[in-house]
C-alpha cells in the first residue's frame, strides 16, 4: 500500500471558524479535514492530517515524512514567514511538498508575503480557502503518479 500524504497545519489553525472569519473563512479545521479526506479518497490517496501549535513538533513530523509519507501538504501558518527550521526539514525530507494558505498572503501585510516554505515547495496554493487543500491533493496525486510512472 502506498504511503499516505502528510497534511500538516501549523499554529492557530485549530482556531479556524472562530479566528478572523473574514480572513480565514468559517470552515473549522475539522471541516477542512473532512473535505481533504473525501478528496483524497476520490483520488485514491490516503492522508495523515495533523495540526500543531509547536514548531518543533512540526519539524519532527516533517523529518518522519522522509520514511513514512509519499508527500507533504503544508499550511505552516505564521511559521511560514519565520521558520528556517521548517525549511531545513522540508529540504531534507526528500518528498514532494505543496504549500497551502487559506488567505491570499500576497494581499496581506508585507511580512506575510515572504515564505520560507516556498523555497522547498513544488507549488503554492493561496487565497482559495479550504478548496486549496483539495487542489493541493489533486496536484500531489499528479506529482506522485508521474514519480511512480518514472520509477517503473
Amino acid at each position: 500500500m502506498a504511503k499516505p500524504v502528510l497534511v500538516l497545519n501549523g499554529p492557530n489553525l485549530n482556531m479556524l471558524g472562530t479566528r478572523e472569519p473574514a480572513v480565514y473563512g468559517r470552515d473549522t479545521l475539522e471541516d477542512v479535514r473532512r473535505l481533504a479526506e473525501a478528496r483524497a479518497a476520490a483520488l485514491g490517496l490516503a492522508i495523515d492530517f495533523r495540526q500543531s501549535n509547536h514548531e518543533g513538533e512540526l519539524v519532527g513530523w516533517i523529518q518522519e515524512a522522509r520514511t513514512t509519507a509519499s508527500g507533504i501538504i503544508l499550511n505552516a501558518g505564521a511559521l511560514t514567514h519565520t521558520s528556517i527550521g521548517i525549511l531545513d526539514a522540508l529540504q531534507a525530507a526528500a518528498v514532494p511538498v505543496i504549500e497551502v494558505h487559506l488567505s491570499n498572503i500576497f494581499r496581506r501585510e508585507a511580512f506575510r508575503q515572504h515564505s520560507y516554505v516556498s523555497l522547498a515547495a513544488q507549488g503554492v496554493i493561496c487565497g482559495l480557502g479550504a478548496k486549496g487543500y483539495e487542489l493541493a491533493l489533486e496536484a500531489m496525486a499528479d506529482i506522485l503518479s508521474k514519480t511512480s510512472a518514472g520509477s517503473g
